[in-house]
């Protein structure tokens, strides 16, 4: 199967010459890579390929001559074979001939018949070295200059290619001749140029696990990451086993669309859409970025999401945070016929303690139960939680500080916390690494004991009701929702909101207006 043709990249639709610019020369060049538009039309792109691929290869060349680095025995970086070269040349000349022709002048110029004589005694073998020098000299040193040979003048290999551009040239004067009659329909017939392929890609195996780890680390650099993308790595795993092959530079856009139809099979839309291809399309873009990878194949790999409807209000109603509460501050474990409790005791602390905290907070379910001992201080004389990537996964990336609200003090958290050991309050992790998949677990189990007691309604996500209703009281009550952003970790919706600071005591102003629960 022929491989993509070197040089020539399709972008939303559109075709360019592509060229990579060596290292050594960016600082020169001034970018990674340089273009050349060659329209939409597949055909009239490769026609025009040659041309532009050359004369982005002379820029190279003009930035090895300002580097020092310009070597007349130095190996061609762009390397073409003689009937790569004469087919090159002869697509060139027909690109030039259809310019020309826009001036009604050219069509009057005759053809040269003693140049078609000595191209023909060229193409014999019959000339001498001066005498295809002073034929297609010119079109060698040009080729040269791009790198696309190193022939040395006078060689076996130098007369393969000066005979390789006269077959070119005279198949070009053979065309021109037919379009001054009108005929635009012609077609080169020597072999050597008939049977020449575009110089096709080669490139080295990109392993994918290896594009991953790489991704990752950068990430992680970055202050993202932080638990090393354990939720995507499963997709990454998963499209490898789909594939049989760890080659990211193998992997085509009918690959990544029949291995989103295979999910389709056991995964919803928006899992498909939002997870995995997303997952993939922004590992390949980083590969683009890097020089890792020519292009995104997955760039316009889609999977509609129908849109999703509530037949209900996304947070608990206020008699349904109530079941919750009294159930959760009223928890008692149960013992077995000798009174031995098998029920972790961060676990039942969790089933107490979480549920409020997040009434008052709107925190993520799993940005309490990652909570240690060091994480709740007090300062200016306020209880506060500090949520901070240093105890698990913060979606944000950041840590905030988040008040206590009075009635989670004298309910007694403060004491439960004092008498605790250093360390997580809800789970039993010594590996500040496995931190974030302990308090996963223990957010899992929570969900799992409110649905097993009848405490979560249906069409309801437990994780993030208390997040929903935290929204909605705090508008009730008039609070800004640019507060409210600050205290549960959102984002700003606006570029205004990027400007002045939440601080503490605006949050604990709006904490301390929030009513107590009678529980």
């Amino acid at each position: 199967m022929a491989g993509k043709v070197r040089h020539l990249i399709n972008r939303s639709g559109r075709y360019h010459a592509r060229l990579v610019v060596p290292k050594d020369l960016r600082g020169i060049v001034g970018k990674t890579e340089l273009r050349a538009s060659l329209g939409g039309d597949y055909r009239e792109a490769l026609k025009h390929l040659p041309g532009a691929v050359a004369q982005l290869q002379h820029k190279i060349a003009l930035a090895e001559q300002k580097a020092g680095g310009a070597n007349a025995n130095a190996p061609a970086r762009y390397p073409l074979a003689p009937d790569q070269i004469a087919h090159s040349h002869y697509m060139q000349r027909m690109a030039f001939d259809d310019e020309l022709r826009n001036d009604p002048r050219y069509a009057a110029v005759g053809i040269d018949d003693l140049l078609v004589s000595r191209l023909r005694e060229a193409v014999a073998g019959k000339s001498n070295d001066a005498e295809l020098g002073a034929l297609v000299g010119a079109q060698i040193e040009r080729f040269r200059s791009a790198g696309n040979l190193d022939a040395e003048p006078g060689s076996p290999e130098w007369r393969e290619i000066a005979r390789a551009l006269c077959h070119a040239e005279l198949e070009a004067l053979a065309r021109a001749a037919e379009r001054d009659e009108g005929d635009f329909t012609g077609q080169p017939a020597t072999p050597l140029i008939v049977e020449a392929q575009p110089p096709e890609s080669a490139a080295a195996p990109v392993s994918l696990s290896g594009l991953w780890a790489d991704y990752v680390e950068v990430r992680k650099q970055a202050g993202f990451l932080r638990d090393g993308g354990r939720r995507q790595r499963p997709v990454i795993e998963g499209l490898r086993k789909f594939l049989k092959h760890d080659d990211a530079a193998r992997i085509t856009k009918k690959d990544l669309l029949a291995w989103r139809d295979h999910l389709m099979k056991t995964k919803s839309a928006k899992t498909v859409s939002d997870v995995d291809l997303s997952t993939v399309r922004t590992l390949l873009n980083w590969a683009v970025e890097n020089d890792r990878l020519p292009e995104n194949v997955a760039a316009t790999v889609k999977q509609p999401k129908p849109r999703k409807v509530y037949s209900r209000e996304r947070g608990y109603t206020q008699d349904e945070a109530l079941k919750v509460l009294k159930a959760s501050r009223a928890y008692e474990p149960n013992a077995d016929q000798n009174g031995y409790v098998r029920e972790k005791p961060q676990l039942v602390a969790a089933k107490r303690w979480v549920p409020i905290i997040c009434a008052f907070t709107g925190a993520r379910v799993s940005e309490i139960t990652q909570l240690r001992k060091e994480d709740i201080r007090k300062i200016d004389g306020h209880w506060i939680a500090r949520i901070t990537p240093d105890a698990g996964t913060v979606k944000a990336g950041g840590y905030r500080d988040v008040p206590l609200h009075r009635q989670v003090i004298d309910q007694g958290f403060i004491d439960f916390v004092q008498g605790k050991n250093d360390g997580p309050l809800f789970h039993n992790g010594d590996d500040p690494a496995k931190y974030s998949q302990k308090a996963a677990q223990t957010s899992n189990q929570l969900a799992d004991w409110l649905r097993k007691n009848e405490l979560r309604p249906e069409g309801m996500q437990p994780n993030h009701a208390w997040r929903h209703r935290l929204k909605t009281q705090c508008r009730e009550l008039g609070i800004s929702d640019r507060v409210v952003d600050a205290i549960q970790g959102h984002a700003g919706k606006t570029a205004s909101d990027d400007y002045g600071d939440v601080t503490l005591k605006t949050k604990i102003d709006a904490i301390n207006r929030l009513i107590e629960y009678e529980i």
